[in-house]
């Protein structure tokens, strides 16, 4: 890498990809301890040998004010710049920090272990209201649609009339023949 290839407006353009990682209230402007870690793991900064996971939560509290959870993007800097001679042993402070730079530019939080949508088959299989039996069998439809209220409580019947009458909805009938 040459001198000064990387600008540090795309080291910005990054830091505010991860700002608002996880975050659907984030500005962009601030980066909470969590994220500032994924930005170190994701590019690679966290080597495992010269730089771990506990060097970077230490710096993290270095430059962030005392009673502040988040860092700005100068406290970012600055954060940098205490983990290039670290990362990079052997080289200059400048040479060491357009390397981690380097590192940095362009990337963008990676989406690492999501869940994954069950297989089709066993879902189909477990949510098939035709194979359910007993209480479960009432909640739904012939069609397979829930029937709501209906389907979990024994509504009571309000028609006034006894339960298992015949003539039920005769009455208007036999009093208009009268």
């Amino acid at each position: 890498m040459a001198e000064g290839s990387i600008t540090v407006a795309e080291v910005e353009t990054s830091f505010k990809k991860f700002a608002i990682h996880g975050d659907t209230k984030a500005t962009g402007k601030e980066m909470n301890g969590k994220n500032f870690a994924k930005l170190c793991k994701d590019c690679r900064i966290i080597d495992g040998k010269n730089v771990t996971a506990t060097d970077v939560d230490i710096v993290f509290s270095k430059v962030k004010a005392k009673s502040v959870r988040v860092i700005t993007f100068e406290q970012f800097s600055q954060a940098l710049g205490e983990l290039a001679p670290k990362r990079f042993k052997g080289k200059s402070q400048e040479e060491a920090l357009q390397q981690l730079y380097g590192l940095i530019a362009g990337k963008e939080p990676a989406n690492m272990g999501v869940t994954r949508v069950a297989k089709a088959a066993a879902v189909d299989r477990l949510t098939d209201t035709a194979k359910y039996t007993g209480s479960h069998k009432e909640r739904f439809d012939n069609s397979g649609k829930g029937r709501g209220k209906a389907g979990r409580e024994e509504l009571p019947d309000t028609s006034g009339y006894v339960g298992a009458y015949k003539g039920q909805g005769t009455y208007d009938d036999k009093v208009k023949e009268a």
